[in-house]
C-alpha cells in the first residue's frame, strides 16, 4: 500500500488537525492497545513492590534521508523502548508469585531486599495465608457481600484515576503547540517551550520517585493538588485577560513570561506527585481478593477521562482559554479536597494490611 502523508495545508483548524492525526495514527498502525497492556502490568508489579519500583499534529512532512520525518519520530522511540525491555530482566520476581509456587527461599531473599529482615517470617506467613482465600478473578468481587454496592475503595482508585487527567495535564504536552501560538508565541519558540515543558517533567518524576517512601503518598498528593490549584489559577487568569486580537487571545507585557512560568510550575507539581504517585496508589491500594479486577476499572476511567480532556480541548479554547483553564483549576482543587476526605496512606503497607482498610474480613484458615 502507498504510504499517505498530510500537509499542513491539508488541516486548517485543530479539529481538522485532530482528525488527521487520528486518520494517521489509524493508519500507521500506532501501537495503542501494547500501550495499556504494558500500563497495567506496571501498576501491578508496583503493588507488590511498593513505591520504589516505581501529539501528534500533523504539520509539512520533512525528508530526512531515506525516511521521512515521522518514520525517525517512531523509530527513535525503539531505542527507549530497547533499553526498557533490557532493564525488565534486572527487576526480581514478585514474591507472591515465588511463594504460590513454593519457591520460599527466593522469596525470602526478595523481601528481604525490600523490606529488611524485620517481621519477614511473619510477613511471609501473611502472604501465605492471603493466598489460600484467592480464587480467579471475578468482577462480582467488587461488590460488598450482604451491604450491596461496590466496595468504597473501587470508587476512591477510579476517582484518582479520572483526577489525574482531568487536571488537564495532556492538553500541556497534546496542543502546547496550538496553546502558545494561540496566545502570540511564534511557532518556532512555541516547539522550545514544548520540549523544555517535557524535559521538566521527565526530571521531577525522577524527584518523585525519590520522594514517595520518605514523605509518603498522601501527603505528596495534597501538595501537589495545592500547587496545580495555584498554577492553574495563575494560567486561567492570564488567559481571560488576554487582549483578543483578530479573535485570538494575545498575553502582553508580562503575562506571557507569567503564564509560561505558571505552566511550567504546573507540569513540576504534576509529575512530582500526581503523575507518578497515582501508578503507585493504585498498584497498592486494592486487596488481592479483587486487585485485578479494580485495576481494570482504573485504567479504564484514566483512558476515559483522558480521552474527554483531549477531545474537549479545541472547542473550549476556541470558546475562552480562561474558560479551558477555570476548569482545570477547578478539578485541582477538588483533588486537593477528594484526597483529604477520601485518600489514606499506603506508605509501609503490605497487600495483606490493605485488605483491613478496604474493609475485608480475613478468611478462616
Amino acid at each position: 500500500m502507498p504510504q499517505r502523508t498530510i500537509d499542513a495545508s491539508e488541516a486548517g483548524t485543530d479539529a481538522d488537525n485532530l482528525a488527521a492525526a487520528t486518520r494517521l495514527a489509524t493508519e500507521k498502525g500506532i501501537p495503542g492497545p501494547g500501550l495499556g497492556a504494558t500500563a497495567e502490568h506496571v501498576r501491578t508489579f508496583l503493588a507488590e513492590h511498593g513505591g520504589k519500583a516505581a501529539a501528534y499534529q500533523p504539520h509539512a512532512v520533512l525528508q530526512l534521508g531515506p525516511l521521512e520525518a515521522w518514520q525517525w519520530m517512531f523509530l527513535a522511540m525503539a531505542v527507549p523502548a530497547l533499553v526498557y525491555g533490557l532493564l525488565t530482566f534486572t527487576i526480581p520476581e514478585s514474591p507472591r508469585f515465588l511463594i504460590s509456587q513454593h519457591r520460599i527461599p527466593e522469596a525470602r531473599k526478595v523481601l528481604e531486599k525490600l523490606l529488611g529482615e524485620k517481621n519477614l517470617e511473619v510477613t511471609i506467613d501473611r502472604i501465605r495465608h492471603s493466598l489460600k482465600s484467592e480464587t480467579k478473578p471475578k468482577w462480582s468481587d467488587l461488590r460488598r457481600p450482604g451491604k450491596g454496592g461496590v466496595y468504597p475503595v473501587v470508587w476512591i482508585g477510579l476517582a484518582l484515576s479520572v483526577f489525574q487527567q482531568a487536571v488537564g495535564i495532556n492538553v500541556i504536552f497534546y496542543y502546547s503547540n496550538i496553546l502558545w501560538q494561540a496566545v502570540g508565541f511564534k511557532e518556532s519558540q512555541s516547539f522550545q517551550i514544548s520540549v523544555f515543558t517535557s524535559i521538566v517533567n521527565v526530571l521531577v518524576t525522577i524527584v518523585a520517585i525519590s520522594l514517595v517512601d520518605r514523605i509518603g503518598r498522601r501527603p505528596l498528593l495534597l501538595i501537589g493538588s495545592s500547587g496545580m490549584f495555584v498554577s492553574l489559577g495563575t494560567m486561567a487568569v492570564c488567559f481571560a485577560l488576554a487582549k483578543v486580537v483578530d479573535d485570538k487571545p494575545v498575553l502582553e507585557g508580562a503575562t506571557g513570561p507569567i503564564a509560561l512560568v505558571a505552566a511550567n510550575l504546573f507540569v513540576i507539581f504534576f509529575g512530582v506527585s500526581w503523575g507518578p504517585v497515582v501508578w503507585v496508589l493504585l498498584g497498592e491500594m486494592f486487596p488481592n481478593r479483587f486487585r485485578a479486577a479494580a485495576l481494570s476499572v482504573a485504567a479504564a476511567g484514566q483512558w476515559a477521562a483522558n480521552w474527554a480532556i483531549t477531545v474537549s480541548f479545541p472547542p473550549l479554547k476556541d470558546i475562552s482559554l480562561g474558560l479551558a483553564y477555570g476548569i482545570y483549576t477547578a478539578f485541582a482543587f477538588a483533588s486537593f479536597w477528594f484526597v483529604y476526605k477520601f485518600v489514606y496512606e499506603t506508605k509501609g503497607k503490605t497487600l495483606e494490611e490493605m485488605d483491613e482498610l478496604a474493609g475485608l474480613a480475613p478468611v478462616d484458615e
